[in-house]
């Protein structure tokens, strides 16, 4: 497992944990610090998870608004917290991180969602980044 695709997995993880337990945002940090611990012992990503779960809050109100525009069919309390937050993750790498391409961003959720999600997951994901994808594409923001 690369080193940034494992940083996206424990974002995700302190996500979710945080989502579950009633988005207690004072309690990322610590999830964070616990998850990395847990999951990858003198890991050393330079900050980059940190970067993702910070990108994530700070952004999260437009992202959720792009999740309820573009999973019509889904209310967001009714996506699986999973999914909803590779969604989260994969919105701030398309749409607000300058650093990451377009396409990695997607193809990075895209395995996550089928590493951790249902059976549906990565086609779910698939959807909403694609259609995300092609506003930002017609808006000129593609980043290569």
């Amino acid at each position: 497992m690369s080193n940034r695709h494992l940083s996206r997995t424990i974002a995700m993880q302190t996500l979710y944990q945080w989502d579950f337990n009633g988005q207690k945002e004072g309690s990322l940090d610590s999830l964070l610090e616990y998850n990395t611990k847990e999951f990858a012992p003198g890991f050393n990503d330079e900050g980059f998870t940190k970067h993702l779960v910070e990108g994530v809050m700070k952004n999260i109100k437009e992202i959720d608004e792009l999740i309820r525009k573009y999973a019509t069919e889904w209310p967001l309390e009714q996506i699986t917290i999973i999914d909803r937050n590779i969604l989260r993750l994969g919105i701030f790498e398309l749409k607000y991180d300058p650093d990451i391409p377009s396409k990695v961003a997607i193809n990075e959720a895209i395995e996550v969602a089928k590493t951790f999600g249902g059976e549906s997951s990565g086609k779910f994901v698939n959807g909403v980044l694609g259609a995300i994808y092609k506003e930002i594409e017609k808006e000129g923001q593609i980043k290569e």
